[in-house]
């Protein structure tokens, strides 16, 4: 899908729509990231970009309505919940103006002789940027504010539904004092992000999205040896071996899966619990899941809007009613209207069922019993993903050893919803190959250059 426009998945109407760029415009793009690169981030002081990127930061809250009727419109997040990502993508580049200082500062090295040595971190040069859709400020401000910060230039490829939200945020980077080139919108086709990968004044590119975009995107880069730094999907295991309060873990269960409707990578997808709380567990679990309802997401009680498009549900319906044909039990859900599709929870998922190794994106969970914690922690390494993951126990020692052994970027221990800007996001085995937020984010694409003196 290359044409870029707005749907509204709530009603199925097409609001907007954008002229891809031509070959040209791609073109002076290439260039102005370049020359702003030579320029403005060689002349430019660190507190100079902090400066901007916390006007920037401004923006995103001056302008925290209009946005967050924009993610409405183009992805069906229920407005609450909009109003709180442009929130969060504030606090993020904030954040990094900051923290401008201590990320750039150069780090000594005890060497073993006589001089110094120091490791200076500087720009590499422009970057492209691949966002997903479901997350149409935060996923773009993850990605662009430590990298301006460290003086690289942005090249933005929105998803082709985020159009006029990603358009909205290059407003905002230009209005808050950016130089021309130094943050742009690209509205290109797949076969003209491949071209700007290849060209030699392009550094690296970001990509938040599927495996099959992740496994193309990086092939492209391999083969032009280009730094490339993936944010992929996710499987994540919710376990439970203990717990003082079952309403309470019940609720942060329901809280995990439906969150962003159920279309976050990082959401909790896997109930894992263990035998003795399991009858009860789902019993609530279920209950809970099924007094949700789907509804107009511009409505400010609404805690469920529909899935991105009426394609994604049809797609997670096919995942449901091919789970149920294999011998799954469904619990409740399983059923949809248009773009807006019934809280679910299936049962008796086997590794024999397709359900068993694939992603349900959208409000859908699975749930597991297990009879300990050693099979719980196999079930939930068992899995081609390796995001995020959550545990739930009321012994210490266990959440320790149980958070060391999960195959996953993150653990989160009795919380969930929890990220914040200074805690790093990412994943392993085919969840991704990098770190955003954090620190750890400003040195995906930066020279970590070793200065020696004698």
């Amino acid at each position: 899908m290359t044409d870029y426009a707005v749907i509204n998945p709530a009603t199925g109407e097409t609001l907007a729509s954008f002229d891809t760029f031509t070959d040209a415009q791609i073109e002076q793009a290439l260039v102005a990231a370049d020359e702003a690169h030579r320029e403005w981030s060689r002349t430019s002081t660190v507190a100079e970009r902090a400066a901007l990127l916390r006007r920037a930061a401004e923006l995103h809250r001056e302008r925290r309505e209009e946005l967050a009727d924009i993610f409405v419109r183009e992805m069906g997040k229920p407005r609450e919940a909009a109003l709180g990502e442009v929130d969060f993508a504030a606090d993020i580049a904030e954040y990094y103006a900051d923290q401008a200082e201590s990320i750039m500062a150069d780090q000594p090295i005890a060497i073993l002789g006589d001089g110094s040595a120091i490791i200076r971190r500087s720009s590499l040069g422009p970057l492209v940027g691949i966002m997903p859709w479901n997350f149409p400020a935060y996923q773009i401000v993850r990605f662009a504010a430590p990298n301006l910060i460290v003086g690289n230039t942005i090249l933005l490829k929105p998803a082709p539904q985020c159009p006029e939200s990603s358009t909205a945020i290059e407003a905002i980077y230009h209005d808050a004092g950016f130089p021309k080139g130094a943050y742009q919108n690209v509205l290109a086709t797949n076969e003209q992000i491949a071209t700007m990968i290849a060209d030699w004044r392009v550094q690296g590119v970001s990509l938040t999205g599927s495996e099959r975009a992740g496994a193309a995107v990086a092939e492209i880069a391999g083969r032009n040896l280009k730094k490339v730094a993936l944010e992929l999907g996710g499987s994540d295991p919710f376990i439970v071996l203990s717990t003082d309060d079952l309403d309470a873990t019940v609720q942060a269960g329901v809280d995990a899966r439906l969150d962003n409707n159920g279309q976050a990578c990082n959401g909790a997808k896997r109930f894992i619990v263990v035998d003795d709380l399991y009858d009860a567990f789902v019993e609530k679990f279920t209950a809970a899941m099924a007094a949700v309802e789907a509804s107009d997401p511009t409505l400010d009680d609404t805690v469920l809007g529909p899935v991105s498009s009426e394609t994604a549900a049809e797609n997670l319906q096919k995942q449901i009613d091919q789970a149920v044909e294999q011998g799954a039990t469904l619990l409740t859900g399983g059923t949809r209207e248009g773009a807006f599709f019934a809280p679910t929870v299936l049962a008796d998922v086997t590794p024999a069922m397709n359900v068993y190794r694939e992603e349900l994106f959208g409000p859908a969970a699975v749930v597991y019993r297990v009879a300990d914690e050693d099979a719980a922690v196999d079930l939930a390494n068992d899995t081609t993903f390796g995001l995020g993951s959550y545990v739930f126990t009321t012994d210490a020692a266990q959440a320790e050893r149980v958070a060391d052994r999960i195959e996953a970027g993150m653990v989160y221990v009795n919380l969930v919803l929890a990220d914040s800007p200074e805690l790093p996001f990412g994943g392993v085995k085919r969840s991704g190959t990098s770190r955003e937020l954090g620190h750890l984010a400003a040195d995906e694409f930066v020279n970590k250059k070793l200065i020696r003196i004698g």
